[in-house]
C-alpha cells in the first residue's frame, strides 16, 4: 500500500511523528520528579497521574466547536506552542529552584487540555488532506509512528533520565513541541473551518454537537462505547501489574523495560499489514476479527508468575494484544473519519478524547481501590474477563455513511 499522499500530508505527519516520540521519550517524567525531586507521596503521585489528565477532558469538552470553527493549520500550531511553553516551565522553575507540585498538576492540565485539541484538529485536517481511498494507509502510518514510539522511546528516556536526571526528558519533549509546529508551518495548500452561525457566537448546544453526533449514528455508537470501555479496562489495571511485577515479584528494571517496550513491536507490524489485510478481507471483516481478538489476550496476565515464566508470559501476551490494536486501531479511526462529515469531525474527535480519558481516569481509581480488596492478580484477572464481553460492541453488518456535502455547503477553506 505505497499511496502517494502528497507533501502537505507529510509535514502533517512529521509533526505528530516528533511530537509524539517526545511524548514516549519523556514518558513517566512527571511522576519521577514527583516522587525523587519533590519527594511527594504515594498519593500525591497518584493524584497527578490520574487529576491532571481527568480535569484535561472536562476543560476540553468546550473545545471541540472552537476547533471546528477556525482554520486548522493555526490551531495545530498555537496547541504546539502552548505545550511547549507549559513544558519548558519545569525544567526552568527547577534551574531556578522553584518547581513545585502545584506546577507539575498545572501542566499536567495545560499540556492534556492542548493535546486533545491538536488531536481533533489533526483528524478534521487529515480528512481534508488525504483523499478517502488514501484515509486507512495515513491513519495506518499514524499508528506505526505511535507503536514505534512506544518502543524506542521509554528505553532511551529512561537512560538519559539515569545519565542527566529526569527534568530533562521533559526539556525534550517541549521542544518536539516547537519543532511539531515548525513542521506543520510547512504545510502549503488550503485549509478548512466550518462557519459559524449568522450571530458568529458560540452556543451551549454546540457543546454537545459531537456527542450527539456519535449517539445517533449506531456504527459510531458502538464504536465508541467499545473504544473507550476497551481503552479503561486495558489502562486501569496497568498500574496494578507495575506493582505486582516490581513490588511482588521484584522484576528488575531491565526486564520491566522490556516486558513493555518488546510487545510495541507488535503494533508496528498490525499497523504496517492493516491495510493490506483490508485489501484482502474486506475492512468489515478484518476490523471485527481483530476487535475480537484483542479483547481475548489481555485475560493471560492473570496467570504471570515470577522470574523468567512470568517474563515471557507478559511479552506473549502484550505483543498479541498489540499486534492486534495495531491492525484494529487504523481501521476504526478511518471507519470513524469516513462517517464523520467534515464539518463535525473536530467535534466529534474531541468528544471521543475527552470522554476516554475520563473513563480511564474513572477506571483506575476503581481498579485501585479494586486491587486493596481483592489483590493485584485478581483485579487484573477481573478486568481480562470483562474485556470479554466488549466486542458485543462492534456494529455488525454497517450501513454505509452518508453522502458528504458539497464543499461550497459544508466548509469554509482558507489559503
Amino acid at each position: 500500500m505505497r499511496a502517494r499522499l502528497g507533501a502537505s500530508f507529510g509535514w502533517l505527519w512529521s509533526a505528530y511523528a516528533v511530537s509524539t516520540y517526545g511524548t514516549w521519550f519523556a514518558f513517566g517524567a512527571f511522576p519521577l520528579i514527583a516522587v525523587r525531586v519533590l519527594h511527594s507521596p504515594a498519593f500525591a503521585v497518584s493524584v497527578l497521574a490520574a487529576v491532571g489528565p481527568a480535569v484535561a477532558a472536562i476543560v476540553a469538552f468546550s473545545l471541540g466547536p472552537w476547533v471546528e470553527h477556525r482554520a486548522k493549520r493555526p490551531v495545530l500550531v498555537a496547541m504546539d506552542l502552548i505545550r511547549f511553553v507549559a513544558m519548558a516551565s519545569v525544567p526552568l522553575a527547577y534551574a531556578l529552584g522553584l518547581l513545585s507540585y502545584g506546577q507539575l498538576l498545572v501542566v499536567s492540565v495545560i499540556t492534556g487540555t492542548a493535546s486533545i485539541a491538536f488531536t481533533a484538529a489533526t483528524g478534521a485536517y487529515l480528512k481534508y488532506l488525504v483523499h478517502g481511498d488514501h484515509l486507512l494507509v495515513a491513519n495506518g502510518r499514524f499508528e506505526a509512528t505511535n507503536w514505534t514510539a512506544t518502543a524506542v522511546g521509554p528505553p532511551l528516556g529512561g537512560a538519559l533520565v539515569g545519565l542527566l536526571g529526569p527534568v530533562v526528558t521533559v526539556a525534550a519533549d517541549a521542544l518536539s513541541y516547537l519543532l511539531s509546529a515548525l513542521a506543520v508551518l510547512r504545510i502549503r495548500g488550503g485549509d478548512v473551518a466550518t462557519p459559524r452561525d449568522r450571530a458568529g457566537r458560540l452556543r451551549a448546544a454546540d457543546l454537545l454537537v459531537g456527542w450527539r453526533f456519535i449517539l445517533h449514528d449506531r456504527v459510531l455508537r458502538g464504536l465508541f462505547l467499545n473504544s473507550i470501555l476497551v481503552g479503561g479496562l486495558i489502562m486501569a489495571p496497568a498500574p496494578l501489574l507495575t506493582v505486582l511485577l516490581l513490588g511482588q515479584y521484584h522484576f528488575p528494571a531491565w526486564q520491566y523495560g522490556l516486558a513493555f517496550g518488546v510487545p510495541a513491536l507488535g503494533g508496528l507490524v498490525g499497523a504496517r499489514v492493516s491495510a493490506r489485510l483490508v485489501a484482502r478481507h474486506g475492512r468489515r471483516r478484518v476490523m471485527l476479527v481483530s476487535g475480537w481478538l484483542r479483547s481475548l489476550f489481555p485475560v493471560g496476565l492473570a496467570f504471570v508468575q515470577p522470574g523468567i515464566p512470568g517474563l515471557v508470559t507478559v511479552i506473549v501476551v502484550e505483543g498479541l494484544l498489540i499486534t492486534c490494536m495495531g491492525v484494529f486501531n487504523p481501521i476504526y479511526a478511518t471507519e470513524r473519519l469516513h462517517r464523520t462529515p467534515l464539518g463535525h469531525t473536530a467535534r466529534v474527535l474531541s468528544t471521543w478524547s475527552a470522554v476516554s480519558r475520563l473513563v480511564q481516569a474513572a477506571l483506575v481509581v476503581i481498579w485501585g481501590v479494586l486491587a486493596t480488596v481483592t489483590g493485584p492478580l485478581a483485579a487484573i484477572a477481573i478486568s481480562g474477563v470483562l474485556l470479554l464481553a466488549t466486542p458485543l460492541l462492534l456494529p455488525g453488518r454497517a450501513p454505509s455513511p452518508a453522502a458528504e456535502p458539497a464543499a461550497s455547503d459544508r466548509d469554509v477553506r482558507v489559503g
